[in-house]
């Protein structure tokens, strides 16, 4: 079972994010994350989703585009590090991942199904890691950081991009 790490287990930059995660087994928690975020997304319109609140600001399908990237990543993270791989993994530049990526041309209902797949992925990799595997510590974008920690971090990065979608997107009368 999941357990959250304490806060010095995070790297720096990740803490502003772990804060908003609640206590709990991260499976579970990121379970009700794929619910609720499907449900505030699936009554996006495509209007919507094209809708940038500034100058240089991503798009709602970019932000979703995005967080299923991200994901993608953390999760290989989880299975290399977890399967004792202490290769350090690079990180990456989320503007060129999204510049790259095109979402625009995929609908919102496509790009949520995407993130579903993602995430239903991700729950299951960590329900089949056995529990010491957890703590097992490598080095990703230049920070020492154990499975369980990436685990929360995937959690922490969505809700922070969620506050900010409630926040910016969907209640600025788009």
């Amino acid at each position: 079972m999941f357990k959250k790490p304490a806060l010095e287990m995070f790297p720096e930059y990740t803490r502003g994010y772990i804060k908003l995660v609640p206590e709990g087994d991260i499976t579970n928690i990121l379970a009700e994350q794929l619910e609720t975020t499907y449900k505030l997304l699936s009554k996006v319109t495509e209007v919507q989703a094209n809708y940038r609140y500034g100058e240089g600001k991503w798009t709602l399908s970019e932000v979703l585009g995005h967080l299923t990237d991200t994901e993608r990543i953390m999760s290989y993270r989880i299975l290399r590090i977890a399967r004792g791989d202490t290769t350090p993994l690079m990180g990456f530049d989320e503007n060129e991942f999204v510049k790259r990526a095109t979402f625009y041309t995929r609908t919102m209902t496509d790009l949520l199904e995407d993130y579903q797949n993602v995430r239903r992925a991700t729950i299951s990799l960590l329900k089949g890691l056995p529990q010491k595997s957890l703590l097992i510590m490598s080095k990703a974008n230049g920070y020492d950081v154990s499975v369980e920690t990436i685990a929360y971090m995937i959690s922490g990065h969505e809700l922070h991009h969620l506050k900010i979608i409630k926040e910016k997107y969907l209640l600025s009368g788009s």
